[in-house]
């Protein structure tokens, strides 16, 4: 057995692409009763697949913020058509868990540590750490605002995040 929040999104996923159901969480990490925001990553062939998530707890455990994300990131993100039933055993998965958001400048971001919340006007764009291709604070920031529809000469206001990253082990 792998790690088990990874078991999870993989299983809620699958349930509700095969099913249409979504799965009880486990009884184990409901009695812990850790909150927090977290992001499903999935891929194919190590190319993007899906990738839905929360900044701040949205869901009464870490268990539903999962299983309700992994849901979102096979059916909703808006990039991709959803998921079919005959790509389920070609899938990785990643979860991310986050650590509460806050405020910071850009001395103070490293985008291999460090996630990235950029907020104008009400919108706002995440950018997760240590992505592949993203180097620099500036790219980090470009990516966030871009995500947003936040204008380069725009005013923002910058907030970081720590995350905990869960990967399969393939």
């Amino acid at each position: 057995m792998g790690d088990i929040y990874v078991e999870l999104a993989r299983r809620a996923t699958e349930e509700y692409v095969r099913h249409r159901r979504r799965i009880a969480p486990p009884e184990e990490l409901v009695k812990e009763g850790r909150r927090a925001g977290a992001f499903v990553s999935i891929k194919k062939h190590g190319m993007l697949r899906g990738c839905i998530g929360t900044f701040l707890p949205t869901e009464p455990n870490l268990a539903e913020e999962i299983i309700t994300n992994a849901i979102s990131s096979a059916t909703r993100d808006y990039r991709f058509p959803p998921i079919t039933p005959q790509e389920l055993g070609e899938l990785e998965y990643s979860v991310d868990i986050l650590t509460p958001p806050e405020p910071a400048t850009i001395e103070e971001l490293d985008p291999k540590r460090y996630g990235v919340l950029v907020e104008s006007g009400g919108r706002r764009g995440l950018l997760l750490p240590d992505l592949e291709g993203v180097e620099t604070v500036e790219e980090q920031l470009e990516i966030a605002r871009r995500k947003a529809g936040i204008g380069p000469d725009e005013p923002i206001k910058i907030y970081r995040f720590e995350v905990e990253r869960h990967k399969e082990g393939r």
